[in-house]
């Protein structure tokens, strides 16, 4: 369904006849849209009700551009708002990679309308690149090693060409079967998924961002618009969630096997640098995702980790009955 506020027209995910019940808002990732949790929201206890919003710029939400000096404010902004206007309270909140962040976010600003708060496989607390350690310390004050610049341009082509094909290691769909979950074979419905990475809306505003160079290694900043511009670290930090008050309990759910959000990211260009395959690195070291996401929750206080083994970026896909259980388990819990 569509639902229009002031910010944005958004496309909202819903399952038939489910209109009462606990409200639980899905937050999918980057490249894809709420389709990606159209599974797990059907099977899904009918005491919940479950919603997914495509995110500005992708699925059938409005392609309104992204300001990234906001870092992902837009985003959780456009779904406070939405939340506002259908009097959703009480949220249970479940954010997946670019999601999680967005969740997060939501939380740090309005932490007394969520009552719980689910991760899956999130962003870093502090962004995506150009930082190093569990503090989430700059490696350059710019950012340098984030941002629009660091996306690959045949993927950007093929994506905004709407390329359903397998014939480069670069095209949607086999980023989809090497990243996105660790095991292609078990996915039974890969077009399904495809078509909707196929929704991102690609330019200077939206995905990837506007490209920025850099005289330090390896050439990349951030710059002021779209999605991987709003995830560079100089633009979002959420090193004071510990502050907020109340701290509903959060659930970080991970693939083992991750390679997008992880210690040794194969999309993190510090780590490529330390393979050789971006040649000239200063050894510069890989940022290391997941350990700065734990010692952000462990300031928190009120979190668990659950780890599922062979399992990528995806768990909701990859593991889906265990994901439910998880999830469920959570919400009574909460």
């Amino acid at each position: 369904m569509k639902i229009t506020t002031p910010r944005l027209t958004h496309h909202v995910l819903t399952v038939e006849g489910r209109t009462t019940g606990e409200p639980v808002l899905f937050v999918h990732g980057n490249v894809s849209s709420s389709a990606f949790w159209r599974d797990t929201m059907a099977a899904l206890p009918e005491r919940y009700r479950p919603l997914a919003a495509d995110l500005r710029g992708f699925g059938e939400s409005d392609p309104a551009p992204v300001d990234a000096t906001r870092g992902v404010r837009d985003w959780s902004d456009d779904l406070a708002e939405l939340a506002e206007s259908q009097g959703l309270t009480g949220l249970h909140l479940v954010g997946w990679s670019l999601g999680g962040g967005v969740v997060l976010q939501f939380l740090r600003d309005h932490p007394a309308l969520v009552r719980s708060l689910t991760l899956v496989n999130p962003v870093s607390p502090y962004g995506y690149g150009g930082t190093e350690g569990p503090d989430g310390r700059l490696t350059h004050p710019d950012g340098t090693g984030a941002g629009a610049a660091a996306a690959n341009p045949d993927f950007v082509a093929r994506l905004k060409a709407g390329d359903m094909s397998d014939e480069s290691p670069t095209s949607p769909r086999n980023v989809f079967r090497t990243s996105y979950v660790k095991t292609p074979d078990g996915i039974a419905d890969e077009d399904f998924y495809v078509r909707s990475m196929l929704t991102t809306r690609v330019g200077e505003h939206n995905y990837p961002g506007d490209p920025v160079t850099s005289a330090a290694w390896p050439g990349v900043a951030p710059g002021k618009h779209g999605v991987l511009n709003a995830l560079a670290p100089t633009h979002f930090r959420l090193d004071d969630l510990h502050e907020i008050d109340p701290k509903p309990p959060i659930l970080w759910i991970r693939g083992a096997d991750d390679v997008i959000v992880s210690d040794a990211s194969l999309f993190d260009l510090a780590h490529l640098g330390a393979l050789g395959v971006v040649p000239g690195s200063p050894g510069t070291p890989a940022q290391p995702m997941v350990t700065q996401t734990r010692a952000v929750l462990e300031r928190y206080g009120n979190y668990r980790e659950a780890v599922l083994d062979d399992c990528g970026h995806s768990p909701h896909l990859e593991h889906p009955a265990e994901f439910r259980r998880l999830l469920t388990d959570h919400f009574g819990e909460a």
